[in-house]
């Protein structure tokens, strides 16, 4: 499934003559594509679809959303540890050559999961 998922915009720059941001999605940075939304600026939260900012929205709505995706999963799903995610639902362990770098956690997850 792909979602519209709020975020925050960190930082905004031109890249080839497009104008790019980083935007934070409840801890999870992106790349994203301004170009749809020319007047975004730092700190906007704006609804992003496959990279693209497609509207602004406020903090509050953002908030809310962000939220309620979190507390549905789809946030992990979304932009999670989709390895750890597979192995948690089958009730097994990470595959070899899956690890995560030492002292990062998966997103939404816990340190257990992180280690092999």
């Amino acid at each position: 499934m792909c979602l519209a998922v709020p975020g925050r915009v960190l930082e905004i720059e031109e890249r080839d003559a497009t104008r790019m941001a980083k935007v934070d999605f409840g801890g999870v940075v992106k790349d994203v594509c301004l170009e749809y939304v020319p007047d975004m600026q730092v700190g906007d939260y704006a609804i992003v679809h496959v990279g693209f900012a497609l509207q602004r929205l406020d903090e509050e709505s953002a908030r809310q959303t962000l939220e309620l995706f979190e507390n549905l999963g789809v946030l992990e799903d979304e932009f999670g540890d989709h390895w750890g995610k597979a192995a948690r639902d089958a009730g097994a362990r990470r595959p070899a050559g899956t690890e995560l770098p030492a002292g990062e956690l998966p997103a939404g997850g816990s340190e257990k999961e992180a280690r092999p």
